[in-house]
């Protein structure tokens, strides 16, 4: 069940950047090291053909715990596929656990050595759980990455809507950039933080959003046993959206699509959107869900959301101001 198109992915700007990005992002997260290189070279390749530019790849790996290589593994998909930097987007993680009196830099430095490139052109500040740090040495550091190359715009991961104000303000008050986009959890189960007032708030002040976490780690395109790694589970819910799955798997097939693109097309109603970030380890993968789009023009937003809503699983249960 595809929707083949040929039409070339749309672009949006990545909140007020400038920095024009593809519809779909593509990300690295225990992906390409489960995958045969020349497989990953030729999905990469196909992607990119395809009109996917911004690919999140970040050093997923910390002291204590085994290296993981999926970022060094990218490095070398992109020099087989004949890629030129001008070609795509790069999207690193950072770290606050890892920032400190040197800020940012040498984790940043240490990303890009293992990528093999000079720049991100965005950069995403992991989760918030420091009580120690002073918001306004992160967005000065961040205004001095990007004043030396290093980096061209920022945003934040599953930080809360207060938070991101507090950002958004200090950055005002300073005179140099702010926050520009935030990755958030966002598919037809976990609904309640995007979907809320709180950063409804945000979004009028042109933050954008990448939504993440869609297919709740392939539950929500039929996996619900298996032995992959999955994201957190606010307001533990992740059993009730087991039980929803064989009815969220019939109302694809009433539309002629699979559970994924029924999933991963929903992320695309969301009118703050700039993009939707999934993981693939087969070209056929990459294709069904790229193909999702096609679902929107043929149903239509409004309509695509009220099918879905039965499957709002955290309404009133995860607080929409955030993390």
């Amino acid at each position: 069940m595809t929707m083949p198109t040929t039409l070339p992915l749309p672009r949006r700007e990545i909140g007020r950047s400038g920095i024009p990005a593809s519809l779909f992002s593509l990300g690295s997260w225990h992906t390409y090291d489960r995958m045969d290189f020349a497989d990953a070279v030729a999905m990469l390749r196909q992607a990119v053909d395809r009109g996917v530019n911004l690919f999140d790849v970040g050093v997923y790996s910390a002291p204590g715990m085994p290296p993981v290589f999926t970022d060094i593994i990218f490095s070398a998909m992109v020099r087989a596929a004949g890629l030129r930097r001008e070609d795509w987007l790069l999207s690193s993680k950072l770290w606050l656990e890892s920032f400190g009196a040197d800020g940012f830099r040498p984790q940043l430095e240490n990303a890009l050595l293992r990528v093999g490139v000079e720049h991100a052109d965005l950069v995403i500040l992991g989760d918030l759980r420091r009580d120690d740090l002073d918001l306004r040495d992160l967005v000065l550091d961040l205004a001095q990455l990007a004043d030396a190359g290093l980096i061209r715009a920022w945003g934040v991961n599953n930080w809360s809507a207060s938070s991101i104000q507090r950002l958004i303000d200090i950055a005002a008050a300073e005179g140099v950039a702010g926050p520009q986009i935030a990755q958030l959890k966002y598919s037809v189960a976990r609904r309640a933080i995007p979907d809320g007032e709180p950063f409804a708030r945000l979004w009028e002040q042109g933050l954008t959003l990448q939504a993440s976490d869609c297919l709740e780690g392939g539950v929500l395109a039929g996996t619900v046993a298996g032995d992959r790694q999955i994201g957190r589970d606010p307001g533990d819910i992740r059993t009730r959206i087991i039980a929803d799955v064989p009815a969220f798997t019939e109302l694809a097939a009433s539309l002629d699509v699979s559970p994924a693109q029924l999933g991963i097309a929903f992320t695309l109603t969301h009118p703050a959107l700039t993009t939707t970030l999934f993981g693939a380890s087969r070209i056929e993968q990459l294709h069904a869900n790229l193909d999702a789009a096609a679902l929107v023009d043929r149903v239509g937003a409004t309509e695509l959301r009220r099918l879905v809503e039965p499957f709002w699983t955290d309404r009133g249960i995860v607080d929409p101001e955030g993390p």
